[in-house]
Protein backbone atom coordinates (compact mmCIF):
# COMPACT_ATOMS: atom_id res chain seq x y z
CA UNK A 1 0.00 0.00 0.00
CA UNK A 2 2.62 2.30 1.03
CA UNK A 3 4.59 2.08 -2.93
CA UNK A 4 1.11 2.66 -4.51
CA UNK A 5 0.88 5.98 -2.14
CA UNK A 6 4.16 6.99 -4.07
CA UNK A 7 3.15 5.64 -7.45
CA UNK A 8 -0.72 8.11 -7.07
CA UNK A 9 1.85 11.48 -5.68
CA UNK A 10 4.42 10.83 -8.41
CA UNK A 11 1.67 10.76 -11.00
CA UNK A 12 -0.49 14.07 -9.74
CA UNK A 13 2.78 15.58 -9.45
CA UNK A 14 3.43 15.01 -13.20
CA UNK A 15 0.10 15.95 -13.90
CA UNK A 16 0.74 18.96 -12.26
CA UNK A 17 4.22 19.72 -13.88
CA UNK A 18 2.19 19.22 -16.97
CA UNK A 19 -0.42 21.60 -16.21
CA UNK A 20 1.72 24.40 -15.32
CA UNK A 21 4.00 23.83 -19.36
CA UNK A 22 0.56 23.68 -20.83
CA UNK A 23 -0.25 27.04 -19.10
CA UNK A 24 3.43 28.84 -20.01
CA UNK A 25 2.68 27.55 -23.12
CA UNK A 26 -0.29 29.05 -23.69
CA UNK A 27 0.93 32.66 -22.12
CA UNK A 28 4.14 32.54 -24.73
CA UNK A 29 2.05 31.43 -27.66
CA UNK A 30 -0.58 34.75 -26.68
CA UNK A 31 2.74 36.71 -26.11
CA UNK A 32 3.82 35.85 -29.78
CA UNK A 33 0.82 36.78 -31.20
CA UNK A 34 0.61 39.97 -29.50
CA UNK A 35 4.28 40.65 -30.70
CA UNK A 36 3.36 39.33 -33.80
CA UNK A 37 0.25 41.63 -34.56
CA UNK A 38 2.21 44.99 -33.06
CA UNK A 39 5.15 43.98 -35.50
CA UNK A 40 2.04 43.83 -38.18
CA UNK A 41 0.49 46.79 -37.26
CA UNK A 42 3.89 48.78 -37.45
CA UNK A 43 5.09 47.33 -41.15
CA UNK A 44 1.17 48.49 -42.03
CA UNK A 45 1.59 51.87 -40.49
CA UNK A 46 5.14 51.81 -42.34
CA UNK A 47 3.66 50.64 -45.39
CA UNK A 48 0.83 53.88 -45.50
CA UNK A 49 3.77 56.38 -45.07
CA UNK A 50 5.59 54.64 -47.67
CA UNK A 51 2.50 54.40 -50.00
CA UNK A 52 1.81 58.35 -48.97
CA UNK A 53 5.66 59.84 -50.13
CA UNK A 54 5.56 57.71 -52.60
CA UNK A 55 2.07 57.16 -54.19
CA UNK A 56 2.96 59.66 -57.61
CA UNK A 57 5.60 56.88 -58.54
CA UNK A 58 3.06 54.23 -57.54
CA UNK A 59 0.17 55.52 -60.17
CA UNK A 60 2.86 56.30 -62.68
CA UNK A 61 5.28 53.34 -62.50
CA UNK A 62 3.49 50.14 -63.43
CA UNK A 63 7.22 48.15 -62.32
CA UNK A 64 7.05 50.35 -58.85
CA UNK A 65 2.99 49.62 -58.69
CA UNK A 66 4.33 45.59 -59.19
CA UNK A 67 6.63 45.81 -56.01
CA UNK A 68 4.27 48.09 -53.86
CA UNK A 69 1.61 45.22 -54.39
CA UNK A 70 3.81 42.31 -53.52
CA UNK A 71 4.61 44.51 -50.08
CA UNK A 72 0.61 44.68 -49.67
CA UNK A 73 0.47 40.98 -50.26
CA UNK A 74 2.93 40.10 -47.57
CA UNK A 75 0.66 41.36 -44.91
CA UNK A 76 -2.39 40.67 -46.12
CA UNK A 77 -3.60 43.83 -47.70
CA UNK A 78 -5.10 44.23 -50.67
CA UNK A 79 -5.35 47.98 -51.91
CA UNK A 80 -7.88 47.20 -54.82
CA UNK A 81 -10.84 44.90 -52.03
CA UNK A 82 -12.82 48.51 -52.03
CA UNK A 83 -13.68 51.26 -53.60
CA UNK A 84 -13.16 53.37 -50.61
CA UNK A 85 -11.02 53.48 -47.53
CA UNK A 86 -7.52 54.73 -47.11
CA UNK A 87 -5.74 52.92 -50.31
CA UNK A 88 -8.72 53.97 -52.67
CA UNK A 89 -8.42 57.85 -51.42
CA UNK A 90 -4.75 57.57 -50.97
CA UNK A 91 -3.71 56.45 -54.35
CA UNK A 92 -6.83 55.81 -56.02
CA UNK A 93 -5.60 52.35 -56.89
CA UNK A 94 -9.49 51.44 -57.08
CA UNK A 95 -10.43 53.88 -59.65
CA UNK A 96 -7.83 52.79 -61.61
CA UNK A 97 -8.19 49.51 -62.07
CA UNK A 98 -12.07 49.92 -62.59
CA UNK A 99 -10.74 51.96 -65.48
CA UNK A 100 -9.02 49.38 -66.73
CA UNK A 101 -11.42 47.10 -66.45
CA UNK A 102 -13.76 49.03 -68.38
CA UNK A 103 -10.92 49.08 -71.59
CA UNK A 104 -9.81 45.34 -71.38
CA UNK A 105 -14.22 45.20 -71.65
CA UNK A 106 -14.25 47.46 -74.38
CA UNK A 107 -11.17 45.45 -76.51
CA UNK A 108 -12.83 42.50 -76.25
CA UNK A 109 -16.09 43.48 -77.16
CA UNK A 110 -14.77 45.11 -79.78
CA UNK A 111 -12.65 42.11 -81.15
CA UNK A 112 -15.10 39.33 -80.11
CA UNK A 113 -16.24 38.92 -83.93
CA UNK A 114 -12.93 37.90 -85.01
CA UNK A 115 -11.91 35.75 -82.13
CA UNK A 116 -14.79 34.45 -80.73
CA UNK A 117 -13.53 36.16 -77.19
CA UNK A 118 -10.41 34.80 -76.92
CA UNK A 119 -7.33 37.51 -77.37
CA UNK A 120 -3.50 37.04 -76.28
CA UNK A 121 -2.24 39.11 -73.12
CA UNK A 122 0.52 40.62 -75.25
CA UNK A 123 -2.34 41.45 -78.02
CA UNK A 124 -4.71 43.05 -75.13
CA UNK A 125 -1.83 44.52 -73.33
CA UNK A 126 -0.96 46.40 -76.84
CA UNK A 127 -4.33 47.39 -77.72
CA UNK A 128 -5.43 48.97 -74.23
CA UNK A 129 -2.09 50.99 -74.74
CA UNK A 130 -3.34 52.17 -78.35
CA UNK A 131 -6.55 53.07 -76.90
CA UNK A 132 -5.17 55.15 -73.76
CA UNK A 133 -2.97 57.44 -75.84
CA UNK A 134 0.72 58.16 -75.09
CA UNK A 135 -0.12 60.79 -72.73
CA UNK A 136 -2.07 58.73 -70.45
CA UNK A 137 -0.72 56.74 -67.37
CA UNK A 138 1.23 53.67 -68.38
CA UNK A 139 0.06 49.99 -67.92
CA UNK A 140 1.85 46.87 -67.38
CA UNK A 141 0.26 43.18 -67.96
CA UNK A 142 0.76 42.91 -64.70
CA UNK A 143 -1.95 45.42 -64.21
CA UNK A 144 -3.49 43.65 -66.74
CA UNK A 145 -4.04 40.24 -65.15
CA UNK A 146 -4.65 42.18 -61.47
CA UNK A 147 -7.95 44.13 -63.30
CA UNK A 148 -9.22 40.76 -65.29
CA UNK A 149 -9.08 38.87 -61.75
CA UNK A 150 -11.29 41.92 -60.42
CA UNK A 151 -13.37 41.55 -63.64
CA UNK A 152 -13.87 37.24 -63.28
CA UNK A 153 -14.91 38.02 -59.33
CA UNK A 154 -17.89 39.59 -60.93
CA UNK A 155 -18.94 36.16 -62.79
CA UNK A 156 -19.41 37.95 -66.23
CA UNK A 157 -17.13 35.58 -67.90
CA UNK A 158 -14.03 36.44 -67.67
CA UNK A 159 -10.86 34.31 -67.03
CA UNK A 160 -7.25 33.25 -68.02
CA UNK A 161 -5.60 30.10 -69.82
CA UNK A 162 -2.24 29.31 -69.00
CA UNK A 163 -0.65 29.03 -73.07
CA UNK A 164 3.26 28.83 -73.09
CA UNK A 165 4.92 31.35 -70.90
CA UNK A 166 1.73 33.81 -71.12
CA UNK A 167 -1.70 33.96 -71.22
CA UNK A 168 -5.23 33.40 -73.35
CA UNK A 169 -7.55 35.99 -71.79
CA UNK A 170 -11.11 34.76 -72.22
CA UNK A 171 -13.42 37.00 -72.41
CA UNK A 172 -17.00 34.88 -73.21
CA UNK A 173 -18.57 32.51 -70.60
CA UNK A 174 -17.70 29.16 -72.55
CA UNK A 175 -17.16 26.11 -70.61
CA UNK A 176 -13.31 24.78 -71.46
CA UNK A 177 -12.30 21.68 -69.97
CA UNK A 178 -8.48 20.81 -69.74
CA UNK A 179 -9.05 19.07 -72.99
CA UNK A 180 -9.92 22.30 -74.93
CA UNK A 181 -6.58 24.02 -72.85
CA UNK A 182 -4.62 21.64 -74.09
CA UNK A 183 -5.41 21.80 -77.84
CA UNK A 184 -4.73 25.64 -77.55
CA UNK A 185 -1.51 25.05 -75.76
CA UNK A 186 -1.04 22.66 -78.77
CA UNK A 187 -2.07 25.12 -81.58
CA UNK A 188 0.22 28.10 -79.78
CA UNK A 189 3.26 28.25 -82.76
CA UNK A 190 1.30 27.71 -85.89
CA UNK A 191 -2.28 29.04 -84.50
CA UNK A 192 -4.26 26.25 -85.86
CA UNK A 193 -3.96 22.40 -85.42
CA UNK A 194 -5.31 19.47 -87.56
CA UNK A 195 -6.73 16.16 -86.25
CA UNK A 196 -4.08 14.37 -87.25
CA UNK A 197 -1.55 16.46 -85.31
CA UNK A 198 -3.76 16.12 -81.74
CA UNK A 199 -3.79 12.18 -82.18
CA UNK A 200 -0.14 12.08 -82.45
CA UNK A 201 1.05 14.79 -79.76
CA UNK A 202 -1.57 13.95 -77.16
CA UNK A 203 -2.39 10.01 -77.91
CA UNK A 204 -6.19 10.82 -78.34
CA UNK A 205 -8.80 8.26 -80.37
CA UNK A 206 -9.91 10.37 -83.38
CA UNK A 207 -13.20 11.31 -81.84
CA UNK A 208 -12.00 12.67 -78.72
CA UNK A 209 -10.23 15.21 -80.90
CA UNK A 210 -13.29 16.03 -82.83
CA UNK A 211 -15.06 16.32 -79.96
CA UNK A 212 -13.19 19.58 -79.14
CA UNK A 213 -12.54 20.75 -81.73
CA UNK A 214 -16.55 20.76 -82.71
CA UNK A 215 -16.92 22.49 -79.54
CA UNK A 216 -14.27 25.39 -80.05
CA UNK A 217 -16.06 26.02 -83.57
CA UNK A 218 -19.87 25.90 -81.97
CA UNK A 219 -18.28 28.25 -79.43
CA UNK A 220 -16.71 30.34 -82.01
CA UNK A 221 -13.44 29.97 -80.51
CA UNK A 222 -11.70 28.52 -83.84
CA UNK A 223 -12.50 28.31 -87.34
CA UNK A 224 -12.49 25.40 -89.85
CA UNK A 225 -10.41 25.81 -92.61
CA UNK A 226 -11.73 22.65 -95.04
CA UNK A 227 -9.63 23.31 -98.05
CA UNK A 228 -6.54 23.26 -96.63
CA UNK A 229 -3.95 20.91 -98.54
CA UNK A 230 -3.93 17.64 -96.43
CA UNK A 231 -6.33 17.23 -94.52
CA UNK A 232 -8.86 20.28 -92.52
CA UNK A 233 -6.88 22.69 -90.20
CA UNK A 234 -9.07 24.52 -87.38
CA UNK A 235 -7.55 27.86 -87.10
CA UNK A 236 -7.72 29.83 -83.55
CA UNK A 237 -7.69 33.51 -84.62
CA UNK A 238 -6.66 34.44 -80.84
CA UNK A 239 -3.00 32.89 -81.59
CA UNK A 240 -2.39 33.32 -85.49
CA UNK A 241 -0.64 36.67 -86.33
CA UNK A 242 -2.39 37.05 -89.86
CA UNK A 243 -5.53 38.59 -88.17
CA UNK A 244 -4.21 40.65 -85.33
CA UNK A 245 -2.28 42.80 -87.81
CA UNK A 246 -5.25 44.36 -89.09
CA UNK A 247 -8.56 44.35 -88.64
CA UNK A 248 -11.19 41.79 -89.88
CA UNK A 249 -14.88 42.67 -90.09
CA UNK A 250 -18.00 39.99 -89.78
CA UNK A 251 -17.96 39.37 -93.46
CA UNK A 252 -14.75 38.57 -93.88
CA UNK A 253 -14.81 36.33 -91.24
CA UNK A 254 -18.08 34.27 -92.90
CA UNK A 255 -15.79 33.94 -96.22
CA UNK A 256 -13.00 32.63 -94.10
CA UNK A 257 -15.43 30.16 -92.65
CA UNK A 258 -16.96 27.51 -94.61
Amino acid sequence: MHRRGVGAGAIAKKKLAEAKYKERGTVLAEDQIVQMSKQLETFKSNLEEFASKHKQEIRKNPQFRVQFQEMCATIGVDPLASGKGFWSEMLGVGDFYYELGVQIIEVCLALKHRNGGLITLDELHQRVLRGRGKYAQDVSQDDLVRAIKKLKVMGNGFGMIPVGGSYLVQSVPAELNMDHTVVLQLAENKGYVTVSEIKGSLKWEKERACHVLDHLLKEGLAWLDSQAAGEAQYWLPALFSELTSRDVTPEEANQMTP
